[in-house]
Protein backbone atom coordinates (compact mmCIF):
# COMPACT_ATOMS: atom_id res chain seq x y z
CA UNK A 1 0.00 0.00 0.00
CA UNK A 2 1.34 3.40 -0.97
CA UNK A 3 -0.83 6.42 -0.25
CA UNK A 4 -0.06 9.28 -2.64
CA UNK A 5 -1.41 12.70 -3.49
CA UNK A 6 -2.72 15.89 -1.97
CA UNK A 7 -6.37 16.90 -1.69
CA UNK A 8 -8.10 19.92 -0.21
CA UNK A 9 -11.39 19.53 1.62
CA UNK A 10 -13.42 21.31 4.28
CA UNK A 11 -14.39 20.14 7.76
CA UNK A 12 -18.13 20.81 8.01
CA UNK A 13 -20.06 22.21 10.99
CA UNK A 14 -20.55 18.66 12.35
CA UNK A 15 -16.78 17.93 12.27
CA UNK A 16 -17.10 15.64 9.26
CA UNK A 17 -14.26 15.43 6.78
CA UNK A 18 -14.45 13.92 3.30
CA UNK A 19 -11.75 11.32 2.70
CA UNK A 20 -10.94 10.94 -1.01
CA UNK A 21 -12.08 7.67 -2.58
CA UNK A 22 -8.51 6.82 -3.58
CA UNK A 23 -7.48 6.91 0.09
CA UNK A 24 -10.58 5.06 1.31
CA UNK A 25 -9.80 2.22 -1.11
CA UNK A 26 -6.31 1.85 0.37
CA UNK A 27 -7.28 2.44 4.01
CA UNK A 28 -10.15 -0.04 4.02
CA UNK A 29 -13.55 0.13 5.68
CA UNK A 30 -12.31 0.96 9.18
CA UNK A 31 -9.26 3.04 9.93
CA UNK A 32 -7.65 5.00 12.75
CA UNK A 33 -7.09 8.73 13.18
CA UNK A 34 -4.67 10.07 15.75
CA UNK A 35 -2.23 12.86 16.59
CA UNK A 36 1.24 13.06 15.06
CA UNK A 37 4.01 13.67 17.55
CA UNK A 38 6.52 15.53 15.38
CA UNK A 39 4.04 17.77 13.55
CA UNK A 40 0.81 19.61 14.34
CA UNK A 41 -1.28 17.38 12.13
CA UNK A 42 -3.35 14.22 12.26
CA UNK A 43 -2.44 10.80 10.94
CA UNK A 44 -4.82 8.24 9.47
CA UNK A 45 -3.74 4.59 9.41
CA UNK A 46 -5.31 1.51 7.84
CA UNK A 47 -6.18 -1.37 10.17
CA UNK A 48 -3.03 -3.25 9.13
CA UNK A 49 -0.69 -0.26 9.53
CA UNK A 50 -2.28 0.64 12.88
CA UNK A 51 -1.75 -2.91 14.13
CA UNK A 52 1.93 -2.82 13.10
CA UNK A 53 2.40 0.56 14.80
CA UNK A 54 0.54 -0.51 17.97
CA UNK A 55 2.43 -3.80 18.24
CA UNK A 56 5.75 -2.00 17.90
CA UNK A 57 4.82 0.40 20.72
CA UNK A 58 3.42 -2.38 22.91
CA UNK A 59 6.64 -4.42 22.71
CA UNK A 60 8.66 -1.58 24.21
CA UNK A 61 8.80 -1.08 28.00
CA UNK A 62 6.47 1.51 29.49
CA UNK A 63 9.49 3.08 31.17
CA UNK A 64 10.63 4.09 27.66
CA UNK A 65 7.35 4.74 25.82
CA UNK A 66 4.68 5.18 28.50
CA UNK A 67 4.14 8.86 27.75
CA UNK A 68 4.13 8.24 24.01
CA UNK A 69 1.49 5.52 24.45
CA UNK A 70 -0.64 7.89 26.53
CA UNK A 71 -0.23 10.65 23.95
CA UNK A 72 -1.19 8.41 21.04
CA UNK A 73 -3.70 5.84 22.32
CA UNK A 74 -5.76 8.19 24.52
CA UNK A 75 -6.67 10.41 21.57
CA UNK A 76 -6.98 7.85 18.78
CA UNK A 77 -10.38 7.22 17.19
CA UNK A 78 -11.46 4.24 15.14
CA UNK A 79 -13.53 5.61 12.25
CA UNK A 80 -15.61 4.40 9.33
CA UNK A 81 -16.60 6.59 6.39
CA UNK A 82 -20.30 7.23 5.90
CA UNK A 83 -22.07 6.70 2.56
CA UNK A 84 -20.75 10.10 1.38
CA UNK A 85 -17.11 9.26 2.18
CA UNK A 86 -16.97 11.43 5.33
CA UNK A 87 -15.53 10.58 8.72
CA UNK A 88 -16.36 12.22 12.02
CA UNK A 89 -13.19 13.80 13.42
CA UNK A 90 -13.25 14.22 17.20
CA UNK A 91 -13.11 17.86 18.28
CA UNK A 92 -10.02 17.26 20.42
CA UNK A 93 -8.10 16.08 17.36
CA UNK A 94 -9.17 19.07 15.28
CA UNK A 95 -8.10 21.33 18.13
CA UNK A 96 -4.70 19.64 18.45
CA UNK A 97 -3.96 20.10 14.74
CA UNK A 98 -5.39 23.63 14.83
CA UNK A 99 -7.79 22.72 12.04
CA UNK A 100 -10.65 25.16 11.74
CA UNK A 101 -12.22 24.47 8.37
CA UNK A 102 -9.93 24.13 5.34
CA UNK A 103 -7.66 21.09 5.26
CA UNK A 104 -5.05 19.37 3.19
CA UNK A 105 -5.27 15.59 3.14
CA UNK A 106 -1.96 14.16 1.97
CA UNK A 107 -0.78 10.65 1.23
CA UNK A 108 2.52 9.99 3.02
CA UNK A 109 3.29 6.47 1.82
CA UNK A 110 2.07 4.24 4.65
CA UNK A 111 -0.46 6.68 6.12
CA UNK A 112 -2.46 9.82 5.40
CA UNK A 113 -1.88 13.16 7.09
CA UNK A 114 -4.53 15.82 7.68
CA UNK A 115 -3.27 19.39 8.03
CA UNK A 116 -4.78 22.80 8.50
CA UNK A 117 -4.52 24.31 5.02
CA UNK A 118 -2.63 27.44 6.13
CA UNK A 119 -0.13 25.39 8.15
CA UNK A 120 0.46 23.06 5.19
CA UNK A 121 0.92 25.94 2.75
CA UNK A 122 3.38 27.69 5.08
CA UNK A 123 5.34 24.46 5.53
CA UNK A 124 5.47 23.88 1.76
CA UNK A 125 6.61 27.48 1.17
CA UNK A 126 9.43 27.11 3.70
CA UNK A 127 10.90 23.94 2.18
CA UNK A 128 14.59 24.30 1.40
CA UNK A 129 15.17 22.31 -1.78
CA UNK A 130 18.95 22.32 -1.29
CA UNK A 131 18.48 20.81 2.16
CA UNK A 132 16.11 18.21 0.68
CA UNK A 133 18.67 17.36 -2.02
CA UNK A 134 21.38 16.90 0.61
CA UNK A 135 19.12 14.63 2.63
CA UNK A 136 18.26 12.56 -0.46
CA UNK A 137 21.97 12.13 -1.16
CA UNK A 138 22.76 11.20 2.46
CA UNK A 139 20.05 8.54 2.38
CA UNK A 140 21.22 7.23 -1.00
CA UNK A 141 17.97 8.06 -2.77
Amino acid sequence: MTLLGEYRHVVDAKNRLFIPAKFREELGETFYITRKIMEKCLAIYSEAEWQKFSEKLNTLPDSKVGKIKQFIFSKTAQVTADSHGRILVPANLLSYAEIDKNTVIAGIGDHVQVWDEKTWDAMEASLDLNEMEDLFCQLGL
